[in-house]
């Protein structure tokens, strides 16, 4: 403890004190922000990081536009959705003219957990069934229902009876063409043992950049057949948007649009706020009825007017400042400097990703693809200790997780890969 910045020890001893043992901190040093501000965080000694991993804050840290518009409507009202108010219709409209009109409800929430808990429960509703397929290693949620379909969280947190897993369309091992047919030969056979069990499938759920088992965007399309298998078989396919949302991939405004197809429902998380507690999901209306008929929703803080305005400003600050085409151009010009940093540091395995959601996954041997976890968490906290933060994912955890807010641009992708190849020359 005597190695870190004076303030740390004191301020862990009374964060285990109070917060208890279950929570985790970044990094071998911890990191002590008080203050964000576009791309960067600022620490309490008065240094600033280049974050290229917060995705929660999309239009960067303290925008001014959410910010005023947030503290405009605090000061006015803020209440729940069981009075009328112009605000959550105004963003429910905003919100649901960027989906295909096939999308006809929106239902809000606080975080991604609840709203995939929600999605589950209106897909059982709808389907009369409870299995769910999800990929390997991925991530929905902490509620019980949704941390049981979370697994990445752990080994000693247990899938559900009615959970099963498949393998993350991974095209390392394969021709781009056969992607797709692959991942859904592993849905099928998940949809197989599940009816073996005497358990009918509800639904297919993935987060559309399958970031938490890797980083997985191409080719694009590749999810098509996977859906159709799962719609045969009666279920529905959720798409999980928190990671892959609100333009990050460049392409297309939801990871979902890249893939040709609706979703029968479509969740979101914290990323709608720019980091105010706003998610939710956009369902089919004939999907929604059954669930609609068998009991009413209610969240207190969800859909309340200060998270509309902060919603409505986020859509604002996209809209106005070109975020999605700036996630598009930043993106490839990273992607193309990682690329080449590679033909200097056989440590880089490969380089994928879409727009501003970019993986880069380090191995010891470029041929049997052996982790380099070791050497990822130490590349993670060298970064750190150079004053760019970012994060490692994967089931194997090797794959740097690169995940700025969208106002990211080719300076600081020049920075971060700078940064990364000093890094890199140490190892």
């Amino acid at each position: 403890m005597s190695t870190l910045p004076a303030d740390i020890p004191a301020l862990m001893e009374r964060r285990n004190r109070l917060l208890g043992p279950a929570y985790r901190l970044f990094y071998d040093t911890p990191l002590h922000t008080v203050r964000g501000e576009g791309v960067w965080l600022h620490d309490a000694d008065g240094r600033r990081y280049l974050d290229a991993y917060n995705n929660v804050a999309c239009v960067g840290h303290c925008h001014p536009h959410v910010v005023e518009a947030i503290a405009r409507q605090a000061a006015t009202l803020n209440t729940h959705t069981r009075y009328l108010h112009e605000g959550v219709l105004d963003y429910a409209e905003r919100l649901l003219a960027t989906m295909p009109p096939e999308l006809g409800h929106a239902m809000f929430t606080c975080t991604g957990s609840e709203a995939n808990d929600l999605a589950m429960r209106i897909a059982g509703a709808h389907t009369q069934a409870s299995g769910l397929i999800v990929t390997r290693f991925a991530y929905h949620g902490v509620t019980a229902s949704i941390a049981q379909a979370s697994p990445s969280l752990g080994r000693f947190v247990q899938l559900g009876e009615a959970v099963r897993t498949v393998p993350a369309p991974d095209a390392r091992s394969m021709a781009p063409e056969a992607v797709g047919p692959a991942f859904a030969a592993g849905v099928r056979a998940a949809i197989a043992d599940l009816e073996a069990h005497g358990i009918r499938p509800a639904a297919l759920m993935v987060d559309t950049v399958f970031s938490s088992d890797g980083i997985f965007t191409d080719p694009p399309g590749f999810l098509a057949e996977a859906v159709e298998a799962v719609r045969a078989a009666g279920g529905l396919f959720i798409a999980d948007e928190v990671q892959a949302g609100l333009g990050r991939t460049g392409d297309a405004f939801w990871g979902f649009q890249r893939h040709g197809m609706v979703p029968d429902i479509v969740t979101m998380g914290k990323p709608l706020g720019a980091g105010h507690p706003l998610a939710g999901l956009a369902v089919r209306p004939e999907v929604l009825a059954a669930f609609a008929r068998e009991c009413r929703y209610f969240n207190t803080f969800g859909g309340n007017p200060v998270s509309m305005a902060a919603g409505l400003a986020v859509l604002d600050v996209i809209e106005r400042e070109g975020l999605m085409a700036n996630a598009q151009r930043v993106g490839r010009y990273l992607r193309e400097r990682l690329t080449a940093l590679a033909q200097r540091h056989a440590l880089i395995g490969e380089v994928r990703g879409a727009g501003l959601f970019v993986g880069v996954e380090l191995v010891n041997d470029r041929t049997a693809r052996a982790p380099a976890t070791a050497e990822t968490a130490r590349i993670v906290n060298g970064l750190r200790e150079r004053q760019v933060l970012l994060s490692a994912t994967g089931e194997h955890t090797n794959t740097l997780k690169i995940r700025p807010p969208l106002v990211f641009s080719e300076a600081h992708a020049d920075l971060l890969v700078d940064t990364l190849d000093s890094v890199l020359a140490t190892m």
